[in-house]
C-alpha cells in the first residue's frame, strides 16, 4: 500500500494553530479547520516516534512525534463522530490508544476526523 499523505494536528503557534495538517509525499501542505470539515482517511497507518513521545510524557515540551500515514484524504462536510475514539496525547499516554489498548503501528481501513478527534471502526 502506498501512503501518499501524513496527517496530524498542528500545534505550532500561528494562523494554522489547532488545525489539521495534511502533507502530501510531494511536500504540498494544506490546513483544515476541524470545526468546519471532517477528513476521511483511507488505508491508514498510525506512526509514533516512541522515544520522543516518552520524553514528552515525562515532562519535555511537545514536538512532532506522531501522525497518521494514509493512501488518500477526502474533505467532507462535518458530520457526526463515527466509530471508536482513537486517542493520542503524549502528555497523558505516549502511545496511540483505542479503547484503552496501545495501537501504535497498526493499520486501519478508514479513520474519520470529527472536530479535534479521530474515530475508526473496529
Amino acid at each position: 500500500m502506498k501512503r501518499n499523505y501524513k496527517v496530524r494536528f498542528h500545534l505550532a503557534k500561528g494562523k494554522n494553530f489547532m488545525k489539521w495538517q495534511v502533507r502530501s509525499i510531494n511536500g504540498e501542505v494544506s490546513y483544515y479547520d476541524p470545526f468546519k470539515v471532517s477528513l476521511r482517511l483511507s488505508n491508514c497507518f498510525l506512526r509514533n516516534q516512541l522515544g520522543t513521545s516518552n520524553k514528552i510524557f515525562l515532562g519535555a515540551n511537545k514536538t512532532v512525534c506522531a501522525w497518521v500515514e494514509c493512501e488518500s484524504v477526502s474533505i467532507e462536510s462535518i458530520g457526526d463522530a463515527e466509530g471508536c475514539h482513537l486517542r493520542y496525547n503524549p502528555k497523558v499516554e505516549p502511545n496511540w490508544t483505542l479503547e484503552g489498548k496501545v495501537v501504535d503501528g497498526q493499520e486501519f481501513n478508514e479513520i474519520l476526523s470529527y472536530n479535534r478527534s479521530l474515530y475508526t471502526k473496529l
